[in-house]
Parts: C-alpha cells; sequence; structure tokens
C-alpha cells in the first residue's frame, strides 16, 4: 500500500498535471486560490452523500469554470497511512462509495461533453474508468462461469467435447489459459516499478517487487478487487453512500472474527462461496478440458480469487491463527449472532441489528433498483433449473414438473424450518419433552426419506450433494428477492421467518469460514510463519511486544482476582 501510495502522489500526480491537464484535487495538501473559487460559486456543496470525494468534486467545480489544477513539489514527506487490511478496505470502500457517486453526478457528465477527445479519455481512466474497468473485470468470470455453466448443464458442453471439430481444441485452450498470467494483477504494479527504479535504481525495484510477492502482495491487490467492485456497484445500484472513518493507527491487534464477518461478508465472502459452487458444479459436470493442465490453467486464476476473497482478511490479521485467539472468535461470534437486535442496538453487538443495516440502502433505491435486484437474484432460480436436471433418478426425463416439484421440496423444508422454529419458541420451556419428540421424528422421516430414494429410484451420494448445490443458492435468491420487496413481506407476517432463514444461512457461512481456520490453529507453526512471512520486522516486533503486555495485563488481572 505505501509503495503504491509513492507512485500516486508522485508519477502520477505528475503525468496527471502534465501534459495530460486532468489533474483534480486529491488529498489535504492541495492549495486553493480563494479568490478564483470565491468569484466563480465557491466550492461549498449541499449534500455530503452525493460529494463523498469533496476534494475531487472541488477539482471538477475549478476545471468546470475554465481554471486548472497543477502540481508543484517542494519536499516530499511521508503521511500516516493505513497498515491494517481493514482499515485499508475501509478507505478503499470509502474512495469506492465516491467515485460512485461520481459516475451519477453532474459535474462529470458536463466534463465528458465539454473536453476534447484525448482528454475526456485521460480524464475517464484516471477518475470513474479504474472503478468501472474494475467492475467490468469482475463480471467477466461471473459471465465466463454462468456461461460454462449454461454449456454444462444444456449439453451442448458435452457435445463440443464430443464432435468432431472440436475434439482437437489446443489452440482454444491455450488462448483461454493464457490470460491467467495477465489476472495476477502485475500490470497495475508497473507505475510502482518505474518510480522506485526512478528514484533508486531498478535493480531496487525488481527486488522490492520480489518480496512484495512473497509477502502476497497479489492476495491483496485481488481481495482490493473485491472491495472496489462491491462498493461501486453498490452506489451505482442503490446509493447510500456514507462516510468511512479508518484511524490510520499503527494497527498490531487482533481483529475478532466476527468483526472481518461484518466488514466482508457481502462485499467478498458470498461472492467467493458463489464462484465457488459455480467451480464445483463445472468440475462435476464439466467434459470440455479433459486434460489437468490446462483445466489448471483457465481456472487457476478464479480458484485464486475465491481462496482469495475467502480467507485473505484471516490471513492478514495479526495473531490470527493463535489458537487462543480462534477460541475468543468463536465464543464472540456465538454471542454476536444470537443476540437480539431492536433500538439502540449496534450493529457490533448483534446480528440482526447489522442484517437490517445491510439491506437498508434498499429502501432509497426506487423501483428502478429494486426490480434490478430482483433480476439479479432471479439467477439463483435459472441455475436450480439447470441442476434438478442432472439428478440420477430425473435423467430420464426433461418434464417441467421436475421443475415445480423441486420448487415444492424447497417450500416443505422451508415449512419444516418454521415449524421447529415456532415450536421452539412457544413449547420449548414448557413442554421439552414433547418438543424434543416432535424433532427426533422429524430426524427420523427425513432419514426415512433418504433411504426411500436410494434404494427406490436410485439415488445416489452425488444427488445428494447436487441438491445441497441446487437449494442452497435458491434460499438465497429468496431471501434477496425478500429484502428487496421487505415492505410487502412485512404486510404478511414473513419478515421474521425471513430473518431466521437469513440467520441460519449466516451461521453456514460461518461455519465454511472458520474450520479451516480452526483447523490451521491447531499447528503452532502456521501463526509463527504468517508473523515472519508477511509483516516486516518492525511490525513483528510490536506485535510481540502487545503480546508480552496482553500476557501481563491477564495475569494482573487473575491475580487481583485471587486476591478477593
Amino acid at each position: 500500500m505505501s509503495n503504491q501510495e509513492t507512485s500516486f502522489v508522485t508519477i502520477g500526480q505528475r503525468v496527471l498535471a502534465n501534459p495530460l491537464r486532468v489533474r483534480f484535487h486529491y488529498g489535504h495538501p492541495d492549495i486553493f486560490d480563494r479568490l478564483f473559487h470565491l468569484t466563480r460559486g465557491g466550492v461549498s456543496k449541499a449534500s455530503k452523500i452525493i460529494n463523498l470525494s469533496e476534494d475531487i468534486f472541488a477539482g471538477f467545480n475549478s476545471t468546470l469554470r475554465e481554471g486548472n489544477v497543477t502540481h508543484h513539489e517542494y519536499m516530499q514527506v511521508g503521511k500516516g497511512r493505513d497498515v491494517g487490511l481493514n482499515q485499508i478496505s475501509l478507505f478503499e470502500a470509502k474512495i469506492a462509495y465516491g467515485n460512485g457517486e461520481q459516475t451519477l453526478s453532474r459535474d462529470i457528465y458536463r466534463l465528458g461533453h465539454r473536453f476534447d477527445f484525448f482528454r475526456m479519455l485521460s480524464c475517464y481512466y484516471t477518475t470513474i474508468g479504474f472503478y468501472f474497468s474494475t467492475m467490468i473485470t469482475v463480471w467477466t468470470v461471473y459471465v465466463f462461469l454462468y456461461g460454462r455453466l449454461y454449456l454444462v448443464l444444456s449439453g451442448l458442453d458435452e457435445g463440443l467435447a464430443t464432435g468432431r471439430r472440436f475434439i482437437h481444441n489446443d489452440p482454444l485452450q491455450v488462448a483461454l489459459a493464457s490470460q491467467s498470467f495477465v489476472q495476477l494483477g502485475f500490470l497495475m504494479a508497473l507505475p510502482m516499478m518505474m518510480e522506485i527504479g526512478l528514484e533508486r535504481g531498478f535493480r531496487t525495484a525488481l527486488s522490492d517487487f520480489v518480496l512484495m510477492q512473497l509477502q502476497l502482495a497479489s492476495v491483496f491487490f485481488t481481495f482490493s478487487l473485491g472491495t472496489k467492485t462491491h462498493y461501486y456497484g453498490k452506489t451505482l445500484l442503490h446509493g447510500g453512500a456514507e462516510y468511512r472513518a479508518t484511524g490510520r493507527g499503527f494497527v498490531v491487534f487482533h481483529a475478532k472474527f466476527a468483526e472481518n464477518y461484518r466488514l466482508y461478508s457481502r462485499s467478498h465472502f458470498v461472492k467467493g462461496i458463489e464462484l465457488m459452487i459455480l467451480l464445483i458444479v463445472f468440475e462435476i459436470f464439466g467434459q470440455s478440458y479433459r486434460g489437468a493442465i490446462a483445466y489448471i490453467f483457465i481456472t487457476f486464476s478464479m480458484w485464486f480469487m475465491v481462496v482469495t476473497w475467502l480467507f485473505a482478511p484471516f490471513l492478514f490479521n495479526p495473531s490470527g491463527f493463535e489458537w487462543q485467539k480462534i477460541v475468543d472468535d468463536w465464543t464472540d461470534w456465538n454471542k454476536w449472532i444470537s443476540n437480539r437486535g431492536g433500538i439502540g442496538v449496534s450493529p457490533d453487538k448483534s446480528w440482526e441489528s447489522w442484517w437490517e443495516k445491510e439491506h437498508e440502502p434498499l429502501k432509497y433505491s426506487g423501483k428502478r433498483g429494486t426490480v434490478l435486484e430482483i433480476v439479479l437474484a432471479v439467477r439463483f432460480f435459472i441455475y436450480q433449473y439447470g441442476l434438478v436436471y442432472h439428478l440420477n433418478i430425473t435423467k430420464h426425463t426433461k418434464s417441467v414438473l421436475v421443475y415445480c416439484l423441486s420448487w415444492v421440496v424447497i417450500f416443505f423444508i422451508l415449512l419444516v424450518m418454521k415449524a421447529v422454529s415456532v415450536g421452539r419458541r412457544k413449547f420449548s420451556a414448557e413442554f421439552q419433552l414433547v418438543f424434543r419428540l416432535l424433532k427426533g421424528l422429524i430426524f427420523i422421516v427425513f432419514i426415512s426419506t433418504i433411504v426411500i430414494l436410494i434404494v427406490i429410484p436410485h439415488m445416489t451420494i452425488q444427488d445428494i450433494f447436487v441438491c445441497i448445490l441446487a437449494f442452497m443458492p435458491t434460499g438465497w435468491g429468496l431471501l434477496l428477492v425478500a429484502q428487496a420487496l421487505k415492505p410487502a413481506i412485512m404486510s404478511v407476517g414473513l419478515w421474521g421467518s425471513i430473518r431466521a432463514l437469513a440467520r441460519g444461512y449466516e451461521i453456514i457461512m460461518g461455519l465454511l469460514l472458520f474450520t479451516p481456520i480452526a483447523f490451521l490453529a491447531w499447528f503452532p507453526f502456521v501463526s509463527e510463519f504468517q508473523t515472519r512471512m508477511l509483516f516486516n520486522q518492525a511490525f513483528s516486533r510490536g506485535l510481540q511486544i502487545s503480546r508480552i503486555l496482553g500476557g501481563h495485563k491477564k495475569d494482573r488481572a487473575a491475580l487481583s482476582k485471587d486476591d478477593r
């Protein structure tokens, strides 16, 4: 991050100012010509949301009023920057929010109309174009995987694989695999290497680049790709930009699992799990890429993105693999997920309050945003439609009744979950034995149904796994539709059921993320390797000191309790 800032505030600002002449106000050290702006309407704005990035809007105003923003270098000094992943993500979320509002603003529209062609392209690339291109990059992954999924589930993939013209498709595989190297993000580091090379020599620049790769810089930049995409797209779709304070402190403390989950659940974890499911389905039913090497090259960058989006926050978290920290995180997570929300309960204290706040922008997005949210959720239902016809028990029929029956199964499962939830709330205190017998009866019926399906229609273990892969995303799609139609759902009294279903999904996602981390925490060398490999000496020394001080505090607290 510091090297990226170095290139941004030096070579980046020089090129923006001259010859591109599209530099706007970036940061607080900028100096305003007071008389120029006061005689041309000032720089104040009426909205703190639209003009979240107030500095660049001041540059927009200056340029629109025939002014020019220049860049003068007197002395280069270091500025306090964010050093923790959570701080950096909050900062990038704020910038992505601001770029989303810039995209929707009149200022950038007027600049685009009044610039000449080359200056317009320069302005686009150096402002909103970077975030739009980032969003398109992530969309490309989705389009590729859903397109491959369509080919696989429709049978075209198998037909192409066995067709005479497509048996020897090595050039196509090479073309698809060659872009994997470009997607590692090496080109993003080119300006940084040039700046370090000019100031300290290209040998130093190359060594710094190699060191950054060893410290998993590719993981960091891939993770920040998801941050930019989510918040930029969210602002375009629903608005609701807000300022996020980062603090910019020297972070050596351990972020709890619940805190990481709150920060990255919607921006990374949900999307990572969706892409992982698509890749698994593609692996199960795909036929085209028979060669293992071709498959690895084609899907490597996508698996890399999935693993990065799911586990990077814990990898860059200080003491992220210490067993005692993991135990404390699990206790805190259970407390947070089970606490009830309400008026005055902050999102960091209760899952219900956090969940309500997460989809709050839907209330202000308007009809267009609501319709788009529902349309985007339909992809899960189409995905389910394709999978239910690839079960072993349904491969001989293509009747639409199979799809209808799958919906009957889904609603029956939801009805059983609702009955258990109501029973727990009303009868678990007074009729514990009856309630436990009821749950046992439901479990026996479920197991009996599975056994009957295996024996009579010859349902396989793969069919059970595919059903889980088909029905789980469908339930998530129903949640997205229900959140978009919250007023209607509340009017019919089903909002409590939707909240209970959402809590169940959050618990499942939390377990999927927490289990690998807890497993790695069993091995002491993982934590030591993380500290020495990812963090520099000053950070590692500060982390060791914080552990020692924390241990002394615990010892003092224990002694004080014994004295009492």
